[in-house]
């Protein structure tokens, strides 16, 4: 503010003397000195003003000498300079802070890859280059599926469904896994973060091997074990009732064994990458007929059981693995329903979506349990789960059968009320698909027996 009344104050006092020189020499005399001031600022101005322009043109402003100036333009300068300074000092905090994030990055075991929002490379660190043989100062701007030439990786990047890490085996060495996250972020950037989990994978191999060969040996002792005790009570050759009590208890839980070891070798069978996924055309509804008439067996008369057909759509998938996953859902359904109580099974379409889904008013489930609960051997009460002759390895297979279906499964319970168990099939998994009937169902059945 001071320096403009300054400036003021110099065109004031440049005014009084044109008119002095008006009143004392006349008018054309007056005109003449007011022109020669006026060209004399005039060029004055334009040069500082093409001082400045070549300072701002420098390349680095900083590094030239600041132009000379008297008055308004001193000001002017000294505040450029002041500016430059704090921006080279501020560009100096940035650059070091950026080398420091650089150098962290690429001391990590994991390879980062930053890509711009049209896929192509802007920074990747050394663990990235030798994960998925980059090099940044050659593939710098070229797009992330000219690198990475795997049709995997390439309908993982257009899906756009980044929730699940991908699983792919490095083109140089397919021996070993890299498992591809993409974390979008910014304005439509990504961050692609690779993880070599061979080691891993290796000792998922020998556990999966381990549980494996050692259920396989205990099936032929445990089935040994089960027939003899079974013999020795149908031929009632033990008098006293302990010892029959004894047999009895040692028959259940010779028979929970087998379970158990049925049921870890379905799972090392779901998870064995080499067990290839066999498809056919499976027929739900014929599917659902069976496992009401098994769960009619199951309940004994102790629960209304009722059969819901909603469309005769069938699935894309293996009748084996499916028949498994929907038995285990209508077998815990009957398990944790007491006695009175009402459970259907029920088939329909959801926008092109198959959809199968077990409702009972049994104990239910609090909320917290519900994330967990396809955990291998987890349980929410322990001692009820032995009761009903749970090897806690049902939803567990249920899991595994739906990820090899594409399918997913979604839990809904109350605790006291009852849960309802959804498994829905992509559009892509349906076959011979009828118009959804939801509200006149082509079949509804029920029974008490």
């Amino acid at each position: 503010m001071n320096s403009i009344w300054r400036h003021f104050t110099g065109l004031i006092w440049l005014a009084v003397i044109v008119a002095a020189a008006w009143l004392a020499f006349g008018a054309l005399t007056a005109l003449s000195l007011f022109s020669l001031v006026s060209l004399w600022l005039i060029v004055y101005h334009t040069c500082k003003l093409y001082a400045l322009d070549q300072w701002l043109r420098h390349i680095n402003p900083s590094s030239a000498t600041v132009p000379d100036g008297a008055g308004v333009w001193a000001e002017i300068f000294v505040r450029l300079a002041r500016f430059v300074r704090r921006y080279d000092k501020e560009c100096l905090n940035l650059n070091t802070s950026l080398d420091r994030l650089q150098r962290a990055t690429s001391a990590m075991p994991e390879g980062i890859v930053i890509l711009g929002e049209t896929g192509q490379i802007e920074w990747c660190n050394l663990a990235a280059e030798q994960h998925l043989g980059l090099n940044l100062k050659m593939d710098a701007g070229q797009h992330i599926t000219r690198m990475v030439r795997q049709a995997q990786f390439v309908a993982f990047l257009n899906s756009g469904d980044f929730n699940k890490p991908l699983i792919i085996k490095q083109l140089r060495s397919q021996d070993i896994l890299l498992s591809l996250q993409l974390v979008p972020y910014g304005d439509r950037e990504k961050l692609l973060i690779s993880r070599d989990i061979t080691r891993f994978e290796k000792i998922e191999i020998m556990r999966r091997d381990f549980i494996a060969n050692v259920s396989h040996e205990l099936r032929t002792p445990l089935t040994v074990i089960g027939g003899f005790l079974e013999t020795l009570l149908d031929e009632n050759r033990i008098s006293g009732k302990m010892e029959k009590n004894a047999l009895e208890l040692m028959a259940h839980q010779a028979t929970r064994m087998q379970r158990l070891v049925e049921d870890l070798l379905t799972l090392s069978r779901l998870e064995n990458t080499q067990n290839t996924l066999c498809e056919e055309s499976v027929d739900v509804v014929k599917l659902l007929r069976g496992l009401h008439q098994e769960a009619r067996s199951l309940s004994a008369g102790r629960h209304v059981v009722t059969l819901n057909i909603f469309s005769e759509a069938m699935v894309l998938g293996n009748e084996d693995e499916l028949r498994s996953a929907f038995g285990n859902l209508v077998s815990n359904a009957v398990r944790y329903t007491p006695e009175g109580g009402k459970i259907s099974l029920n088939w329909a379409l959801e926008k092109g979506r198959g959809l199968f889904y077990v409702q009972d008013t049994g104990i239910g489930i609090e909320s917290e349990h519900i994330p967990r609960l396809t955990e291998r051997f987890y349980r929410v009460d322990r001692s009820r789960s032995r009761e009903t002759g749970g090897t806690g390895l049902g939803l567990a297979i249920v899991k595994h059968v739906l990820n090899r279906h594409q399918a997913s499964l979604e839990i809904a319970s109350e605790l006291g009320v009852g849960s309802a168990f959804k498994i829905k099939f992509p559009v892509s998994r349906m076959l011979s698909v009828a118009p959804d009937t939801a509200a006149s169902p082509v079949e509804a059945s029920e029974s008490r027996s």
